[in-house]
């Protein structure tokens, strides 16, 4: 990648992160409801506050001034560095978040390796043999994977596995145990999507005529698999694996709250419910950041697996 490519590629992505930040404000402004009378009434304990105390909690806040300059407010407020402090108890959001983000990212790496080292044996032994049982079997657990809700996964072990048989704790992020269920969880939806496109790939990649050379010379099956084959088939995998971080993060607002782990989604719904507001746009913000981050990635991770591939976009 060139340095005119790479600033188009910065370009685009900031102009992203500006767009999914004037998105996110802007459901936030329109969304009904007075976070002002809402957080006071939490922090009175259920109290109505008074109309005096609701006024000069939005003049403090800046919350009776027009969408863009609040949002011209806070936009400076981030290119320095500063996401605000937290309506319901002062705190800074970027505390709060680097306090929470290491628990969400156990959960996003722990539930891709689930995927993979499900997904890619299963795909693998899917490809070499097709028709066969393991192919057959690795299909229809795929098609369970993908249509089986992960909150609904994630009851279901808590009931079998935490209060049944009582092997994993059923909330909390403590120690590794706590990760297990949670990771499970996540991963077994990716590594249905993992395994159907490590199956195709494979199938293509296997009647290449590289690969009829190479066990022509008599190299070992196992080899050609897993060191010729595998590697080029793994270029469309590593766009999935990108584009599965999405479903990571989504998916942890919703398995961080079933299985109660102090993570960014607990974090965002929590705020979401508060009417805290800063919370969370910066949350949002951050997630956008890796979103743009991960797509970023994927396409440096292209020109390692297969060199062929041109990054600047010159055909020649």
């Amino acid at each position: 990648m060139n340095g005119q490519e790479l600033c188009k590629r910065l370009l685009t992505m900031a102009i992203v992160l500006l767009g999914v930040s004037l998105l996110t404000y802007g459901l936030i402004f329109i969304t009904p409801g007075d976070p002002a009378r809402t957080i006071l009434t939490q922090q009175m304990g259920g109290q109505i506050p008074s109309q005096e105390a609701v006024e000069q909690f939005r003049a403090e806040n800046g919350l009776d001034d027009p969408f863009l300059v609040q949002y011209a407010h806070w936009m400076g407020d981030v290119l320095q560095g500063d996401l605000g402090h937290s309506y319901y108890n002062d705190r800074s959001v970027s505390e709060m978040i680097i306090q929470r983000l290491p628990n969400t990212i156990a959960l996003a790496v722990a539930s891709i390796f689930v995927a993979l080292v499900i997904a890619i044996p299963a795909g693998i032994a899917s490809a070499r043999n097709p028709g066969s049982q393991a192919d057959y079997a690795a299909q229809i657990g795929s098609l369970i994977g993908v249509s089986m809700p992960n909150f609904w996964l994630g009851y279901l072990l808590i009931i079998v596995c935490s209060l049944r048989l009582n092997l994993f704790p059923v909330a909390g992020a403590a120690g590794l145990e706590h990760l297990i269920l949670p990771s499970l969880t996540l991963g077994s939806g990716m590594a249905a999507v993992i395994a159907r496109l490590v199956r195709t790939a494979m199938l293509d990649v296997l009647d290449d005529a590289y690969i009829q050379a190479a066990r022509a010379k008599g190299l070992r099956e196992r080899i050609i698999i897993y060191k010729h084959a595998l590697r080029n088939a793994l270029v469309p995998v590593v766009t999935i694996i990108g584009l599965q971080l999405s479903y990571v993060l989504n998916g942890a607002v919703v398995i961080e709250v079933v299985f109660q782990r102090p993570g960014l989604g607990t974090l965002l719904v929590d705020a979401i419910f508060a009417r805290d507001y800063p919370v969370v746009q910066g949350v949002t913000l951050l997630i956008g950041v890796i979103f743009v981050l991960m797509n970023f990635a994927v396409d440096l991770t292209y020109s390692r697996l297969d060199p062929r591939i041109d990054l600047g976009g010159d055909p020649t």
